[in-house]
């Protein structure tokens, strides 16, 4: 997620729909891209509120934190 690979994380976050971390994994992809409307949409999906003033480093951080520092990772890694 962060080194840009959009794509690559889009493909991460899609595969577990259902864990509130992918959500909100795939919420900070869309924030990334700028597309807050469906950033919004997975932070709702994730069930976590959407930040009033978005920072991506905070978000990622916070994720990090809440994986225990391992974030999300491919199935092959």
């Amino acid at each position: 997620m962060e080194s840009g690979d959009w794509n690559g994380a889009h493909e991460i976050v899609q595969r577990d729909e259902a864990s509130p971390l992918a959500c909100w994994a795939h919420g900070i992809v869309h924030l990334m891209e700028g597309d807050v409307p469906n950033a919004r949409y997975w932070y709702r999906e994730a069930k976590r509120a959407f930040p009033a003033k978005p920072s991506i480093p905070r978000e990622i951080a916070a994720l990090k934190s809440a994986t225990g520092g391992r974030g999300l990772r491919s199935r092959s890694s």
